[in-house]
């Protein structure tokens, strides 16, 4: 199978470059196009419109990009590769992507785009919420890899396939479906003002609480499963008459 795998923590983290060493060790063709530093949380944002990306040759169907997780989609779809994907790959991520974490997550937006595009796409993520943890990529990578033609079955035309996996030394008990979960940040602002008159903000990451949801991606991940999820790429009203619901059947 051909495979574009990119991400947002970076070329250098270690759930792209072991899952691309496992992929291509099987077998698959695997290009990854990645950013050059960490790009988390920077959403389905592009920089391609503000000038050139600079794609830096990182070995063997490998390349770093300038630009974001979706720049990296985008220009490889449009010939920055050297054949076209049959899959998309995007991870595996460092830490959870739940619920409401697909509105900020880079490595979703990824997954995302590769859907706009009409190529099956899947969001991985090794889900975590504590800090300073270890995380078991290789577990991830081998759970990614055995899992992979049941998770690729997943998508559909006009979403994206999210996947959590619980960050645990033996792995998940099995995968589960799941909606995403409703997330609350509990975050905060600290700001100093320059003598100048410049305000300068400093945001610091606060506890989030979950909405306790039986069946969500969630409660899912706690009973020690991967979550699955089927997103829709386009944007939906809450009117449940919204044909744009539809409009991918």
């Amino acid at each position: 199978m051909n495979i574009l795998l990119t991400n947002d923590d970076g070329f250098e983290s270690p759930g792209i470059l072991l899952l691309a060493a496992a992929l291509r060790k099987n077998g698959h063709r695997v290009a990854v196009l990645a950013p050059d530093r960490d790009r988390s949380g920077v959403s389905h944002s592009i920089s391609f419109l503000g000038g050139p990306l600079v794609l830096k040759p990182r070995g063997e169907d490998a390349w770093s990009c300038s630009g974001l997780p979706v720049d990296c989609v985008v220009t490889a779809m449009l010939g920055a590769i050297p054949y076209k994907p049959d899959l998309i790959l995007s991870g595996i991520n460092r830490g959870s992507n739940l619920g409401t974490d697909l509105l900020y997550s880079g490595t979703a937006a990824a997954a995302r785009q590769g859907s706009l595009f009409g190529v099956p796409s899947i969001a991985l993520s090794l889900s975590d919420d504590t800090q300073h943890t270890t995380f078991y990529w290789d577990m991830a990578v081998e759970f990614s890899l055995s899992r992979l033609d049941e998770l690729a079955a997943w998508w559909k035309t006009g979403t994206f396939v999210n996947v959590n996996i619980p960050n645990s030394p033996h792995g998940p008990a099995g995968l589960a479906p799941a909606f995403p979960s409703c997330r609350f940040y509990h975050d905060s602002l600290k700001m100093m003002e320059a003598p100048g008159g410049d305000r300068y903000c400093f945001y610091f990451a606060g506890n989030v609480t979950v909405a306790p949801q039986t069946g969500s991606d969630r409660d899912v991940v706690a009973q020690n499963l991967a979550a699955v999820s089927s997103i829709w790429v386009h944007p939906v009203s809450g009117d449940p008459r919204d044909p744009a619901a539809r409009i991918w059947d």
